[in-house]
């Protein structure tokens, strides 16, 4: 069905890689043979493989995404709001892996509420660190909770002081070492509220 649409038929949209995604609209009668059968739109994303990866080594051409909808509305507008969804996927995926939501520690539910509530906020303060220092923070790094663990919570580090100060001795040629003193001198560079006192 999809190899059916005809090459004037994809409207290209825009995406991280330009020139490299495009989107199509067909229709299809899906469900099983029994009882009346009902048309329904198919949108479909089709996706050129990144560079250098082994989709791309394969010689394989693009990749599709179909959605099946019965909702009115514009293709483009349509198949961007189904992309938007799929975030929400990725955050759960980094809740599971980055931050140990994957499994509830305790049979008692509050427990697990706590639990579900310290999960939340350290993958709310992984994506408030990555924003932060990143060299664009309009447009940060995407990157999992358990890579910002490994890269720079995880470090191997010397703290060391001498004439009244505090020096961090990082590991020689570690590579995300500019990355993590953006971050100290952004944190450094932000302003905290004193709190009045009651």
């Amino acid at each position: 069905m999809i190899g059916a649409i005809g090459e004037a038929d994809w409207t290209p949209i825009p995406y991280w890689l330009d020139g490299t995604a495009d989107v199509a609209e067909t229709v299809d009668t899906p469900f099983g043979k029994r009882g009346p059968r009902k048309e329904f739109r198919l949108i479909v994303r089709r996706v050129m493989p990144t560079p250098g990866s082994q989709l791309a080594l394969k010689g394989i051409g693009y990749t599709y995404h179909a959605v099946i909808t019965n909702r009115e509305g514009e293709m483009l507008e349509l198949e961007a709001d189904h992309r938007r969804h799929a975030e929400v996927e990725s955050v759960i995926r980094d809740l599971k892996y980055g931050v140990g939501f994957n499994h509830m520690p305790s049979g008692k539910f509050g427990a697990n509420g706590a639990w579900l509530g310290f999960n939340v906020l350290a993958h709310n303060l992984a994506r408030w660190l990555t924003r932060l220092g990143g060299d664009q923070p309009a447009q940060p790094e995407v990157v999992t909770t358990k890579t910002v663990r490994t890269r720079y919570l995880s470090l191997p580090g010397r703290l060391a002081l001498s004439g009244r100060r505090s020096y961090l001795h990082l590991p020689t040629n570690w590579p995300w070492a500019g990355r993590f003193i953006s971050m100290l001198e952004r944190l450094a560079m932000l302003d905290v509220p004193v709190l009045a006192p009651m």
